[in-house]
């Protein structure tokens, strides 16, 4: 695979001067669905892959082999670029050089780490806390050593603004942006002068998730600096919720055919690349 051809593209997106939304995506069909749709960038995020993976919410018990595996079968799937959320990086700043060596070899074209402490310590009365700047900074730049292709975006992710506060979140801005990495990814911005104030320090792309309703402007957050802006993953919540339906009108007694929302016969052939497969039949087997 050509995985540096779908990191370029990412990284002209972070070059470019507007700022996009991400499909949420958590499966071969769905990024080929998200690529179809004319999306920029995929974003795998660590919430989704629990789900996913292991019918778990998003506590830290997924591993990092299995999450790479995800990874990889969501970016052989096509061409979109994909952003990953690799989480704390599954320990210390060893482990994150692993994860970005794995992560890489799954064929990402960006993922993040960020510098909350997980998984969930004893008796933290469900608190977030974030880890020191200076043991970030070592995160971030173990981060970067572990990177052998240097056309992979690795992002330095942080919820300070919303854990401790804007001061907070500005030194580990200036901090993680001296390490190497290619993007600050911020959670929990709101406020319009939250984002100005960060954008007189940041001398990076900015990637968002959690942003609130006064800044979800794709106009106004291209010219803040910001390129990739995460709106949620409602797409895995919709399957679920597709799939809850479905079964639980089949086992009241409705018949297939008279169920609702079921793709048809010519949907599922695109996307699961039925002619491609019976070209290489002709081809390979005839």
């Amino acid at each position: 695979m050509d995985w540096q051809k779908t990191r370029r593209r990412f990284r002209a997106q972070l070059s470019s001067d507007h700022c996009v939304h991400p499909g949420s995506v958590f499966d071969p069909i769905s990024a080929r669905i998200a690529e179809d749709l004319g999306f920029e960038v995929g974003m795998f995020a660590g919430s989704v892959a629990s789900l996913t993976v292991l019918g778990d919410p998003d506590l830290i018990v997924l591993t990092l082999s299995e999450f790479a595996e995800q990874a990889y079968r969501i970016c052989r799937a096509g061409t979109l670029p994909i952003l990953v959320d690799a989480d704390h990086g599954y320990g210390n700043a060893l482990n994150v050089k692993r994860t970005v060596e794995e992560l890489e070899t799954a064929g990402v074209a960006g993922l993040s780490i960020e510098d909350t402490v997980l998984p969930r310590p004893f008796a933290c009365g469900d608190k977030t806390t974030l880890i020191s700047i200076a043991e970030g900074v070592g995160k971030m730049r173990a981060a970067v050593a572990g990177r052998q292709d240097p056309s992979l975006v690795i992002a330095a992710r942080t919820s300070a603004v919303s854990v401790t506060g804007l001061d907070n979140a500005l030194a580990r801005i200036e901090a993680y942006q001296t390490t190497g990495v290619d993007a600050i990814f911020l959670i929990g911005v709101k406020q319009k002068q939250e984002l100005e104030s960060i954008t007189k320090v940041c001398r990076l792309p900015l990637i968002l998730g959690g942003a609130g309703p006064e800044i979800m402007d794709l106009h106004y957050l291209g010219s803040m600096g910001v390129r990739v802006c995460l709106q949620g993953h409602q797409p895995f919540m919709a399957a679920i919720q597709a799939v809850y339906n479905t079964l639980k009108a089949l086992r009241e007694g409705t018949r297939p055919t008279d169920l609702d929302g079921i793709p048809d016969k010519k949907l599922i052939e695109k996307f699961s690349r039925a002619k491609s497969y019976d070209r290489w039949i002709e081809e390979f087997l005839e």
